[in-house]
């Protein structure tokens, strides 16, 4: 047996979770070990059986990543699962526990990683690493080559106190383009666009980083092997 931690502590140390959110799950009683419901502040040796919402956790067994095609109406959150039919971890259904690498809005699609690999998840979301994100942009109304212009060189206060970065875009019709972010504002394109005064009527993430949708339909997986060699075309250590 090894040494006995917090559980929310090993949850975390595993990928499940966060500990704020491994004590919400206790407090709200989707946590069992062997069997049982876990009480907060208890402590286990990573032995034990131990399930969230049913689900149970790699404990210390196998990491993985899939890409996610997800469709509109899905919601990035790992709240309420079990609940609401529309939260990602219950559309995914995967046998282990894997939780969403950031998050894509409610009312966009298209590629999302889910893994159970904490530390790679941290680093992904380290905004100064610069990972690419392209998407697939359509307007309500043709888009003028002055506002893509101003759009592509950044400078825009989208967010109080925040500016946007340049960006890279392509003219792909007369109201749609591509855009490639490489920071991760919240409805950064959307606010764009609504800067400039057009609605944003569908945004589909189709790349992040070396990892693209490749022919997955809305709501399909695909698991990803040797994920840190695709995701950084090379072992994240350099080997």
């Amino acid at each position: 047996m090894g040494e006995l931690i917090r559980l929310n502590k090993y949850l975390s140390s595993v990928g499940a979770c966060s500990r704020r959110d491994g004590d919400r799950f206790i407090d709200e009683g989707r946590i069992f070990v062997n069997g049982k419901k876990a009480e907060k502040g208890m402590k286990v040796s990573g032995d034990e059986k131990i399930t969230i919402d049913g689900k149970p956790i790699a404990a210390g067994g196998k990491k993985v990543m899939l890409v996610y095609y997800k469709p509109r109406g899905i919601v990035c959150s790992t709240k309420d699962q079990g609940k609401e039919k529309n939260n990602i971890v219950d559309a995914v259904n995967y046998p282990v526990r894997v939780y969403p690498v950031g998050r894509l809005d409610k009312d966009s699609e298209g590629l999302i990683l889910m893994t159970n690999d904490g530390d790679i998840v941290n680093d992904i979301l380290r905004a100064r690493n610069g990972h690419e994100k392209e998407y697939e942009v359509t307007c309500d109304k043709p888009v003028t080559d002055r506002d893509i212009t101003e759009m592509r060189k950044g400078g825009l206060e989208l967010v109080e106190g925040r500016i946007s970065k340049a960006c890279r875009i392509r003219r792909t019709g007369a109201n749609s383009f591509n855009c490639i972010l490489t920071e991760g504002m919240n409805r950064q394109i959307r606010r764009m666009c609504e800067h400039f005064g057009y609605e944003v009527i569908r945004l589909k993430r189709i790349r992040f980083m070396n990892i693209e949708l490749d022919g997955l339909k809305a709501g399909e997986y695909r698991e990803i092997p040797d994920y840190r060699e695709k995701l950084y075309g090379r072992d994240k250590d350099g080997k």
